[in-house]
């Protein structure tokens, strides 16, 4: 068996070789056909005008405008195609009721071609009517200004843009916002932001079928430095006859937090309103009054801080009846000081109680006793008064001095009887 396998192996050798080289041939000249698929190949639009002519616009549905292909060509020109050599058309003439549109395909520099298939095979499209539609432009602010600082203002260089497309996605937009950070910010900001656009529940409208007059507007921010300080008020005028003042002037709000330059908040340390903003004059109850400080803080340069503040700030002005009381002051309880070095001095006896009538706001009048007057002859006081330089022996009528609250008026003086006797007389 051996001997017959490699009996004239040379021959045989030969023969197998022959045999390789006529199959390599017979390959050269036959080149038999193969398949080539090509993946995500573009299908281009034609004769879109013709839908622009009708005012509508066209959305592709489905990635239908990205499509395989497969091409069945001979060997010899299948291994040198690639993605570039296949085009795919669809032509908006041949729109179907169902708005779909058959692809045409087509091979580049390449005649042999036996097949060439897509899929999908049709090209399917959104056809509406083309609308346009203006819309109100707003802006959000995000982010918190430095410490000290608010946002005094912000513009946009529109109000209003317009925006054209599809009626069905046009008619979803109800607003049209742009953002701008301000977080840190100490100074005026200025920036190009982008216009996005919103529906009614307040989600981003992100369609592609939609343009937009202007893609991005000019937007200003006004950051301003802010102080709080003190509202100063005075009156004019007297209450009526027999009624007074408490003595308080109340402000609602007190103070305020005022917004402006840096510069300008340092040289502005309180906000005074004018006394004739208040008059109390003749009143007999309690001055209620309204008093808008805006002009005031446009004078200064300045505004307040809190947009929502009004500007007005209520001063109160309380005015009581007058009371009056009736004190009767024993002459024992009055004491004699400073009395001279080389004299002695007493309250003549005898002296009966005097009346001391006192008037003035309730809440002070009632707390006046004869023990908080502090009843006393000041002797020094009333020599300077009398510009005496020696206290002069003998009998003397002298004014008592009583400790009244500020508020608080004696009707009259009170006087007493002293005696001044010489110690070197005695």
């Amino acid at each position: 068996m051996k001997k017959k396998i490699f009996h004239n192996w040379g021959l045989k050798l030969g023969s197998l070789v022959l045999a390789f080289f006529l199959w390599l041939l017979v390959i050269q000249f036959d080149d038999p056909p193969e398949n080539k698929t090509f993946r995500g190949i573009p299908v281009t639009l034609v004769n879109t005008e013709l839908l622009e002519q009708q005012n509508k616009v066209y959305e592709v549905l489905g990635n239908t405008d990205k499509i395989s292909v497969t091409v069945r060509a001979p060997g010899s020109i299948i291994k040198d195609l690639d993605a570039s050599d296949i085009a795919a058309v669809a032509d908006i003439s041949k729109l179907t009721e169902i708005n779909t549109i058959a692809i045409s395909l087509s091979v580049q520099s390449a005649d042999d071609v036996e097949s060439i298939k897509s899929n999908p095979d049709v090209l399917r499209l959104s056809v509406e009517d083309r609308t346009t539609k203006r819309i109100n432009l707003h802006y959000n602010i995000v982010g918190e200004v430095a410490e000290g600082y608010i946002v005094s203002n912000a513009q946009l260089d529109l109000n209003q843009i317009e925006i054209t497309g599809p009626k069905s996605a046009v008619d979803r937009v109800s607003d049209a916002c742009v953002e701008i950070d301000v977080t840190g910010a100490s100074t005026n900001l200025s920036a190009n932001v982008d216009v996005q656009l919103y529906d009614g529940d307040g989600k981003l409208v992100d369609h592609s079928g939609i343009t937009k007059n202007v893609n991005y507007v000019r937007m200003t921010v006004e950051v301003l430095a802010t102080r709080e300080v003190p509202i100063v008020v005075s009156t004019v005028g007297t209450p009526a006859n027999g009624y007074l003042t408490t003595g308080e002037v109340l402000c609602d709000p007190d103070t305020i937090v005022i917004a402006g330059t840096s510069s300008v908040l340092s040289g502005v340390n309180r906000i005074v309103i004018p006394a004739e903003e208040v008059d109390i004059t003749n009143a007999d109850e309690t001055v209620v009054s309204s008093v808008n400080i805006r002009e005031l803080l446009s004078a200064l340069n300045v505004k307040a801080a809190d947009s929502s503040f009004n500007g007005i700030v209520t001063v109160t002005v309380p005015i009581e009846k007058k009371a009056e009381r009736t004190l009767e002051i024993d002459p024992e309880t009055i004491a004699v000081v400073n009395v001279p070095e080389g004299a002695e001095v007493h309250l003549e006896q005898g002296q009966t109680p005097f009346s001391l009538s006192v008037s003035g706001l309730e809440s002070e009048v009632s707390q006046v006793t004869p023990g908080s007057l502090n009843a006393r002859v000041d002797l020094k006081a009333w020599m300077e008064e009398q510009e005496l330089e020696e206290l002069p022996a003998g009998v003397h009528r002298v004014p008592v001095t009583l400790d009244l609250p500020e508020n608080v008026e004696k009707r009259e003086d009170v006087s007493v009887l002293i005696i001044v006797e010489k110690l070197e007389d005695m």
